[in-house]
């Protein structure tokens, strides 16, 4: 023994210098020497274990196994224990147990024989197999349960495997599918798209793809899908095989198709929008710079069609809408476009003409087209319309206004009675310049303060005081005179300009009826434009009016015509409860001139209503016409609304309203329109300008009021 000591004590920088474990046994089990490697491994020092038995390193439940192993091994000689198949460990000197492979060779010195024990130590081996195992689980797991649909494909792009999603989405089984390529459940359309995506990845430009393609379902409907393709490859750089994720997008297509249908459609009548009409006209004009002929645009707008809306409401005015885009889009031609341009306009776009006559005949065609009545929910409408025509060709220059240019066509039809249409010429280029000129003089007149308010009472007549007036504009001009607002208004109206006018009546009106400080001072009313009425900025400029005067809000009413508040009834309400949380009055002004919105007008937050003139001086029916104003004012009483006649000239008118019960008037039989410090001075009870001598009374004004307007 001590010469094998010494032997392998000469050896034990060679056992050292081994990375694996290794034990020296004699035939009777004992450890004769180890090496650094193994006492590492075990977290022995050699002196606890040399000259040891080796059971000592056993686990408790190996030792019988590991009896018949050193029988085997003493009679077998060189033996390799794998503990992949035989339960082999080692018990650390902490108790642990390590899972280890052992190769076991003899080795004869001095006539004794031992066994040569090298050990590798597998625990590190088998957490990487475990975590390794996991996550394939983990991963086959998510293959089969993912909802996306995936597949896995080899070199030539064959399916390999696939999960249930993508069986689902093909309506196929799995045996369906592995051993093919996509061609065969493709859309036919879309055969080489995959193809192509295969060899981009084999041939190295991507190592990842994306794409969209199309697939046919088993039953023949068409699914869009995005695929996202991830390839491997060897260390030679040959591909392996593809993972390929897939997402159905064929709802998703059909909502954005759905989307940009919406978007450059006419919700109503289906018919191309501004936007669409605009970008094909933008097409169409340098479609003819190039190639020569002629283009042009027709203006369409359904002549009195405000009459429709407030006569039969607007459930009629729609539907008689989408009749007129029927029978226009029925006489369109192929090359051409026909749009809604807005409310009651219709914009149609000629293309591919080569002779300028030919436009003359669509203008033709689209006006015999509106010829027969149009029978809508039992109702025989006639509905005649007038057109603006713009054309242009080759030479003309490509910032042309066009669009502007068939606006002041159709401009000019109306004036000329309407029903017709007219084509743009330079005249009425000049014409429009007067216009341009005109709305010039009057912005300079806002500027230089030309513009003024003025104000007519609203008279109790029962009562014979005064519960109000309205502020109605007037231009002083240094050459007319005094200019009355039906003059400029409506030209303001074509121009953000009435924006400007707008604002300028509201402040001023506040700031003069902010002078009136006696405590049971009157309101002042204020009539809103459909721009200014509709305008984002309505309530802003409201709350700025009332903080920069002082007025109280109570004093405050604001006026909108019937029709303007019918343009989008739904809109309108929503601005009259904006407007009465900041505390201002409100009130419809021409109210009964459509009957059938009355019961929706009356259900609206409302304080006032101002019956149209029509009722106070009616061409015919007295009788009918007073029975309706005793009706408006019963229905008004129903919903806490206050009623107003205005127009009043004569006494006859004022007695037949007071017999309907409506008090409360306005008219030239009280007053005209004055300026603010004659309307002060009617408060303060002095001469009433334009007194007409036919009031009763009339050699004693009416006074102020002595109840606070409401």
């Amino acid at each position: 023994m001590n010469h094998f000591v010494d032997a392998t004590t000469s050896w034990q920088y060679i056992l050292d210098a081994m990375p694996d474990g290794v034990l020296v046994i004699d035939e009777a089990g004992h450890i004769w020497a180890v090496n650094d490697a193994f006492c590492d491994m075990a977290g022995y020092d050699a002196h606890e274990v040399v000259g040891s038995p080796m059971s000592m390193l056993v686990p408790a439940s190996a030792q019988a196994r590991h009896t018949d192993l050193a029988a085997e091994f003493l009679q077998r000689g060189a033996h390799r224990l794998n503990s992949e198949h035989l339960d082999v460990a080692l018990v650390r000197r902490d108790g642990v147990r390590l899972d280890v492979d052992v190769a076991l060779s003899t080795i004869v010195w001095d006539d004794q024989r031992f066994a040569l024990a090298a050990i590798r130590d597998l625990s590190a081996l088998r957490r990487l197999e475990a975590e390794r195992d996991d996550s394939a689980r983990k991963f086959q797991l998510a293959f089969e349960t993912a909802m996306s649909p995936m597949t896995f494909t080899d070199a030539e792009d064959r399916i390999v495997a696939a999960n249930p999603a993508f069986c689902e989405m093909l309506g196929r089984s799995i045996d369906e599918l592995v051993g093919r390529d996509s061609k065969h459940f493709t859309y036919s359309s879309d055969l080489g798209v995959t193809e192509r995506s295969h060899e981009r990845v084999r041939g190295h430009e991507a190592s990842r793809d994306r794409y969209v393609k199309r697939y046919l379902h088993r039953d023949g409907h068409i699914i869009v899908v995005e695929v996202s393709r991830a390839a491997t490859y060897d260390t030679n750089g040959d591909l392996l095989y593809s993972v390929i994720s897939e997402r159905d997008i064929t709802e998703e297509r059909l909502l954005t198709s759905q989307l940009a249908h919406q978007a450059l459609h006419d919700p109503l009548t289906g018919l191309a929008n501004r936007t669409l009409i605009e970008d094909r006209l933008s097409q169409a004009r340098a479609k003819v710079a190039r190639q020569g002929g002629y283009g042009a645009v027709l203006m369409l707008d359904l002549d009195d069609f405000k009459a429709v809306n407030d006569t039969h409401g607007h459930v009629i005015g729609d539907q008689l809408l989408i009749g007129v885009a029927r029978r226009l889009d029925d006489v369109s031609r192929t090359a051409d476009t026909l749009s809604r341009f807005g409310g009651d306009e219709f914009l149609y776009l000629v293309e591919g003409v080569h002779q300028a006559e030919q436009i003359d005949h669509v203008a033709e065609r689209l006006l015999a087209a509106l010829e027969e009545p149009f029978l809508i929910l039992g109702l025989s409408i006639t509905q005649r319309a007038s057109v603006g025509v713009a054309v242009w060709d080759a030479d003309t220059p490509v910032d042309a206004p066009v669009i502007e240019e068939a606006d002041l066509a159709l401009y000019e039809a109306k004036r000329l009675g309407r029903g017709r249409y007219v084509v743009f010429s330079n005249d009425l280029g000049q014409r429009s310049l007067g216009r341009i000129e005109e709305l010039q003089e009057l912005r300079r007149a806002l500027e230089a303060g030309q513009i003024v308010m003025h104000y007519q009472p609203i008279v109790d007549a029962s009562g014979n005081h005064v519960v109000g007036f309205e502020a109605l504009m007037r231009w002083d001009h240094p050459t007319r005179g005094w200019v009355e607002p039906t003059e400029f208004l409506g030209l303001a109206e074509t121009s953000d300009l009435i924006g400007d006018l707008g604002a300028f009546a509201l402040a001023e009106a506040a700031r003069t009826a902010a002078t009136w400080t006696d405590p049971d001072a009157p309101c002042v009313s204020v009539n809103l434009s459909a721009r200014q009425f509709y305008a984002d900025d309505l309530t802003a400029l409201v709350g700025a009016a009332l903080a920069s005067s002082g007025l109280d809000a109570s004093r405050l009413v604001l006026e909108v015509a019937e029709h303007v508040a019918l343009q989008d009834p739904a809109r309108s309400a929503a601005i009259f409860v904006a407007l009465s949380e900041l505390g201002v009055g409100v009130a419809i002004d021409q109210f009964g001139s459509g009957l059938a919105s009355l019961a929706y007008l009356m259900n609206l937050q409302l304080q006032f209503v101002k019956i149209d003139q029509s009722f106070v001086r009616p061409r015919q029916g007295l009788a009918d016409s007073d029975a309706l104003v005793g009706f408006i004012v019963a229905l008004g009483a129903l919903h806490g609304v206050t009623v107003v006649a205005e127009g009043v000239e004569t006494i006859d008118q004022l007695n037949r309203l007071r017999e309907a019960g409506c008090t409360l008037s306005q008219g030239f039989l009280f007053s005209r329109a004055v300026p603010a410090r004659d309307a002060t001075s009617m408060l303060n009870g002095g001469t009433w300008p334009d007194q007409s001598g036919e009031y009763p009374a009339a050699s004693t004004a009416p006074q102020a009021s002595t109840t606070p307007a409401s």
